[in-house]
């Protein structure tokens, strides 16, 4: 996946925003709440990072090219990076990003759904 296909998808999405920081990093929101960053890698493929349900954390670290974030796991939050595409496809991390704007949006107060078009 390159930035151009990771941007694309992201600004797909309902409600979201990009803002270019932490090192040169892609960092997509929805409602202000990181949902997803690509960054980091020594080439044109970032690293991609998502935030995962528990369950899927704890599958997930354990596949090759896939580990729990830098920073945001250590602090006991369910993020995992993917470093490369050995153990998720393309069409696979497209989903796993969707779900991670769904979890972050999920967590934003009922008015601020509602006030971004993400609730009725």
């Amino acid at each position: 996946m390159t930035y151009e296909e990771y941007d694309t998808y992201c600004a797909s999405l309902p409600a979201t925003t990009m803002v270019v920081q932490w090192g040169g990093a892609h960092v997509w929101k929805v409602g202000g709440k990181v949902f997803a960053i690509a960054g980091w890698s020594d080439d044109d493929t970032p690293f991609v990072t998502f935030k995962c349900s528990p369950s899927s954390f704890d599958i997930l670290k354990e596949q090759p090219g896939l580990r729990p974030a830098p920073y945001l796991a250590s602090r006991g939050m369910s993020w995992i990076q993917r470093t490369g595409d050995e153990a998720m496809s393309d069409d696979d991390l497209y989903r796993y990003i969707a779900e991670s704007h769904r979890l972050v949006a999920a967590g934003l107060t009922k008015k601020l759904q509602k006030e971004l078009g993400l609730a009725d």
